[in-house]
C-alpha cells in the first residue's frame, strides 16, 4: 500500500480543519485584520487566526469542562481528583493565554468569551449524570484524546502554512496534553477503575 506524503498528509489536514471550522459556522474568516509589520502575509495570516481561533474555542471548553469536574467529583478518590482536575484546568487555561496571544500577535482578533467558545468547539458536551470518580476520570479522558487529536491535525497545517512558531504551540500543547491524558488512564488501567465503572475502554468520540 503507497503511503502518503507529508505534503499530502498536510493538505488534508488543512481540508479537515476548513470542514471543522465551516460546520461550526466559524465567522472567524470575516474579522478584520489589524496592521502589523510581520512578514506573513495577511491572507496567511487570517488563515492561521482561523486555525487558532478554533483550538482557542476548544480549549476553553475543555477548561470548564474539567473545571465542572473538579467541582462535581465524588467518590473514595474524591480529594486526589479535585487537585488533579484543578491542576489541569490551570494548564489548559494557560494554554488559551498563549493560543490567544499568538492569535493577536499575528495581527487578529481572539474570540475568547464563554458564548464564542460554545458556538465554535468541536468537543461534546460534558455529562451531568456521573457518579463515581473514575466516571469523570473516563469523561475527561475522551475529551483530551479528542482534543490532543485536533492539535496534532493543526501542527502539520500550521508546518504546511509555514509558520513554525505557531506549530511550535501546538506541539508543547500536545505534548502536555499527552502527558495529562497519560495521568487519566493510568487511573482506568487498574481493576478498581473496571469494578467502579465497569469497562473503561475509550468511548467512541464524535467525528470532527
Amino acid at each position: 500500500m503507497k503511503k502518503n506524503s507529508k505534503s499530502e498528509t498536510s493538505k488534508r489536514d488543512v481540508s479537515v480543519t476548513s470542514a471543522r471550522a465551516a460546520k461550526n459556522g466559524n465567522k472567524s474568516s470575516h474579522q478584520r485584520m489589524h496592521p502589523t509589520r510581520s512578514d506573513i502575509p495577511e491572507k496567511l495570516r487570517e488563515q492561521i487566526c482561523d486555525i487558532l481561533n478554533e483550538t482557542l474555542a476548544n480549549s476553553l471548553d475543555l477548561q470548564t469542562q474539567i473545571k465542572q469536574a473538579h467541582w462535581n467529583v465524588k467518590g473514595v478518590h474524591f480529594y486526589q481528583l479535585h487537585l488533579l482536575f484543578d491542576e489541569m484546568a490551570t494548564e489548559m487555561g494557560d494554554y488559551t493565554d498563549l493560543v490567544a496571544e499568538r492569535i493577536t500577535s499575528l495581527g487578529g482578533t481572539a474570540f475568547g468569551t464563554v458564548r464564542m467558545a460554545a458556538k465554535s468547539t468541536n468537543l461534546p458536551d460534558f455529562p451531568t449524570d456521573l457518579e463515581e470518580g473514575m466516571a469523570f476520570v473516563a469523561a475527561l479522558a475522551d475529551r483530551f484524546a479528542q482534543y490532543g487529536e485536533m492539535v496534532r491535525e493543526n501542527i502539520d497545517v500550521c508546518d504546511h502554512l509555514g509558520d513554525m512558531d505557531s506549530a511550535d504551540i501546538f506541539t508543547e500543547i500536545s505534548r502536555n496534553v499527552d502527558k495529562r491524558l497519560w495521568f487519566l488512564e493510568a487511573h482506568l488501567q487498574a481493576q478498581s477503575a473496571v469494578k467502579e465503572i465497569g469497562n473503561p475502554r475509550v468511548a467512541a468520540r464524535p467525528k470532527h
